[in-house]
Order: C-alpha cells, then sequence, then structure tokens
C-alpha cells in the first residue's frame, strides 16, 4: 500500500474505532411509574469549539417503559424523533432526519425524554451519552453509512462526480417542465446503474448532505459519500468525506491562497482530486482547467483523467495527470460523470459513465477513501459492470498492485488480468510512453509484459477496444531507484 501521511490515516480512521472511544458526556437515570406522561430534561455542556454533536439513548424495556428522544441547544428547538430513533446526530451541514443542522453554539445544552408510557411501580434504567467532534479530535461519527454497507474486501464501483437541485443539476418535471432536480433522483438512477457508491459533489456547498443522511438507510445496498466540488476562479476540484463546509473563497482574506484552502481540506477530513485539470479556463470555461501555480501536490489525492465522455484528446485529463506523475507526484488517477440530469441519455455522460473501480478492505466510506489514496484502482471508461482491470508487477521476489512501490530493474514483469473485453489490446505504459501492446484474447485474459531495461518512475496497463477507444485505465505502480 503506499504510504499515507498521519493526518490523512486519521482522517480516514473507521468509524467503528471512534465509537469505542470513551463518551464526552454520559448521563444515567432511571424513569420510575411517577414519570408516567412527562418531560424529563437532562442537561450537559457543550465546550466551543465543537463541529459536530452525537446523541446515543439506550434504556431497560422490560416493563413497556418507552421513552422519546429529542434536543434543544442553549437558544431553541433543534429536533425530536419520539421512539423512532436511539441515535442522532447533528453538525453545522447537516443533521439525522428530524434534527436541524445548524451552529453549535457552546453553552447549557438539554436531552429532552418524553415518557409516553410508564407502568406504576415500575423501575427502568436509562444511559445517555454525547459524543463531540472538533478540530483535531473526532469522537462523534460524521460518516453517513454506519456499520458498512458490506464488511468485506473486494472491487467496488463507483461514480464519483455528480450534481443534484442543491446546485446546478436539473431534470424534467412530472409535467415535462425543466426543473432543479431533487437529490433522490440521483441516488435512484446511480442504483438502477447497480454502483456500489457514489459521491454527489453540490457546487461550493453541503446543501445536500443531509439529505443524504436522510436517504442512505433505504438506498442499503449503495454507500452515499457526501462531498463537494470546490469551485473556484482557478480550477475546480472534489473533496470526498468532509465533515463540515469548506471555505473556497481563493483569493479572499479569509482564503487568501490555493494552499489555504488545502490545508482546509484536510482539516475538514477530507481528500482532495482535481477536477476535468485540461478543460480551458476564462470565458470559454470559466475556472474550469486547474491553472493554480501554487498548488501544494502532497495535499491532492487523485486527478479526474476522464470526465464524462472525454477519455482522450487534449481535454482530457489523462495527459495533465501523465504529467504530474512524470514530475514525481504520486497522484491516483479516477473519473466521475459530471452527471448534472440523472435521466441523461447514452452520450450524454448519464449516472456511472464512467465508473471508478476502487479496491477496499470493504464498503464504508472510510475505507473507499483509503482505497482511492493507496491507489489500487482504475476507470472503467464506459461504465459496463461486468469489465475488471487487475495489475500486478513482480521483481526480485516481491509482488506490488496498482497504487504500490517496487525497486526498479530490469526484467521487472506486469501482468495484468483484463475481463469483460473480447478483442482489443493492453498497453504498458511506462513515465507516459506506450512501450509494449499485447493483444486482448478472450473475455478473461491474461497478459504478461517484461521491462528489458531497468526504468525509474512509474508504469500502467490500459486496455483499449477494437477501434483503439480506451476502454480500461489503469493505475501506477512506481518503479523506485536509489
Amino acid at each position: 500500500m503506499r504510504w499515507l501521511a498521519p493526518a490523512l490515516l486519521a482522517a480516514l480512521a473507521p468509524a467503528a474505532a471512534a465509537q469505542e472511544r470513551v463518551p464526552d458526556v454520559v448521563l444515567t437515570g432511571d424513569i420510575t411509574g411517577a414519570d408516567h406522561e412527562r418531560y424529563k430534561p437532562l442537561s450537559f455542556d457543550v465546550p466551543k469549539g465543537v463541529e459536530r454533536i452525537t446523541v446515543t439513548l439506550d434504556y431497560d424495556k422490560a416493563n413497556k417503559t418507552v421513552i422519546d428522544l429529542g434536543l434543544w441547544d442553549p437558544e431553541r428547538f433543534r429536533g425530536w424523533s419520539g421512539g423512532a430513533r436511539s441515535r442522532f446526530t447533528l453538525s453545522a451541514s447537516d443533521a439525522t432526519p428530524g434534527y436541524l443542522p445548524g451552529a453549535l453554539p457552546a453553552g447549557k445544552w438539554r436531552v429532552m425524554l418524553g415518557v409516553p408510557n410508564a407502568r406504576p411501580n415500575s423501575r427502568a434504567a436509562y444511559r445517555v451519552t454525547v459524543r463531540f467532534d472538533r478540530e483535531g479530535r473526532r469522537d462523534a461519527s460524521a460518516a453517513i453509512a454506519e456499520p458498512p454497507i458490506r464488511d468485506a474486501p473486494g472491487w467496488y464501483r463507483g461514480d464519483l462526480h455528480m450534481h443534484d437541485a442543491n446546485s446546478d443539476g436539473s431534470c424534467a418535471s412530472q409535467s415535462g417542465k425543466r426543473v432543479p432536480c431533487p437529490l433522490f433522483r440521483t441516488v435512484e438512477k446511480a442504483a438502477a446503474a447497480g454502483l456500489d457508491f457514489i459521491a454527489v459533489t453540490d457546487h461550493n456547498s453541503t446543501a445536500h448532505f443531509g439529505g443524504l443522511r436522510e436517504l442512505q438507510p433505504w438506498f442499503d445496498k449503495m454507500l452515499l459519500i457526501p462531498g463537494i466540488e470546490i469551485t473556484t476562479f482557478g480550477g475546480h476540484a472534489n473533496i470526498f468525506g468532509p465533515r463540515r463546509f469548506v471555505d473556497f473563497r481563493v483569493g479572499s482574506a479569509a482564503v487568501p491562497d490555493i494552499r489555504a484552502l488545502q490545508k482546509d481540506v484536510t482539516a475538514a477530513g477530507a481528500i482532495l482530486s482535481i477536477n476535468h485539470p485540461a478543460l480551458p479556463s476564462g470565458e470559454a470555461c470559466m475556472g474550469c482547467g486547474w491553472v493554480w501555480p501554487k498548488t501544494d501536490w502532497s495535499r491532492v489525492t487523485a486527478i479526474e483523467a476522464v470526465n464524462g465522455n472525454i477519455a482522450e484528446g487534449p481535454l482530457a485529463g489523462i495527459g495533465y495527470w501523465y504529467a504530474r506523475l512524470n514530475e514525481g507526484h504520486r497522484l491516483t488517477g479516477i473519473a466521475g460523470s459530471d452527471n448534472h440530469d440523472p435521466d441523461a441519455p447514452e452520450g450524454k455522460a448519464p449516472i456511472g459513465r464512467p465508473t471508478t473501480v476502487v479496491h477496499a478492505a470493504r464498503l464504508s466510506q472510510p475505507a473507499i477513501l483509503a482505497g482511492i489514496a493507496a491507489g489500487n484502482a482504475f476507470i472503467d471508461v464506459t461504465g459496463k459492470g461486468g469489465r475488471m482491470l487487475e495489475v500486478d508487477a513482480e521483481a526480485g521476489g516481491r509482488h506490488v498492485a496498482m497504487g504500490g512501490a517496487i525497486e526498479a530493474a530490469s526484467g521487472t514483469v506486469f501482468r495484468a488480468h483484463a475481463v469483460g473485453v473480447a478483442d482489443g489490446s493492453a498497453e504498458l505504459v511506462v513515465n507516459g510512453v506506450v512501450v509494449r501492446r499485447r493483444r486482448v484474447e478472450g473475455p478473461d485474459a491474461r497478459i504478461a509484459f517484461q521491462l528489458d531495461a531497468r526504468s525509474c518512475g512509474w508504469a500502467a496497463v490500459n486496455v483499449r477496444d477494437a477501434a483503439k477507444h480506451p476502454l480500461l485505465i489503469g493505475n501506477p505502480i512506481y518503479l523506485t531507484c536509489r
């Protein structure tokens, strides 16, 4: 696995581990028959700097005692779930359905217990735990899907770039009018496309985060990842998994330069991928191409090598990505449909075309983001679900997969396993140049390449169809030289 910075590892730590830590507040007591049809406020203090509050209620139900659950902050009502939930979370950007996102002021908060039923002479113990997220400490959980959707290692297919009514997504209404398109339509289409995960990345906004949290329990076979397309005058970048809003106003007093923005992305617990970097900028496409001269590449995890239908040519991101790899940066190539209409037909970048396929330890937000950072991933340009590309390299008795590093040596062998390509060719790319080609024979093909000379830098395997159009784009294996 590629080396990951400690800050990134901390950001991607599994949510389950966070839940095992000691709560910030524990409130205990008993509900007795005297509490029947009464409300019981439980006060607790919220310190300054808290970014998320997560509350969990456990109680003894043996005597048919029923406890409803709600929350007030120092100034106002923040939500009520009655007996429907035993856990809720809220932050400035999103909240469990039934609760209000917004600022989390310091001061005296109250968990409100409602007791619609407590039998005479009964006694039921309760325990309320409260966990806080704050800068540098993540005890509550911001992950929308907990526990993992699927708790097993494997290759997971997803679309990492899409929009809905919370920015500039639109679709036809029931009467055929063009309207801002509801978030559920995008998620519904992604599920119908057979995707394992999606990231919804509305421009400069977290307004869709609450909707994702509401939809996740119903779409329980597909992971929903909150994202933001940070849209600046000097380029666009998707950030995946932020816990809060990230100010996009590069050049303002709040965000003086691109490095300040990148630092804040890391502080928000997200990873950053540069979008469609080779598109023009200026009036032709305002802010579309990436032109920030002082980009901190150590804080960039990925490059969108394929955006929508643009997989090759001067506007495709693959050339830009290869150029950055040749500069020595280790960056994962990913793809996204950049879909703005879930009903988009073939040829108009429908959801899931292209697809990013990631090898991850499980289908959870931390694992998918860690898989992207590790680089064991490939791009399925046409989004055909049956296609697969696995690549490894062997030298000196060592084996590494895509995203890994191996000491460069003459005779290094690269092995590719291509599935779902009936007739095409595989190519070995070394430092951006195709050095070998092999025919892909049959829909389940194994291809081997050998480097005759010692090469330093990186190598990747791509697969093309019979017409030489790209089908599968592999990520690099890094060739290190002492």
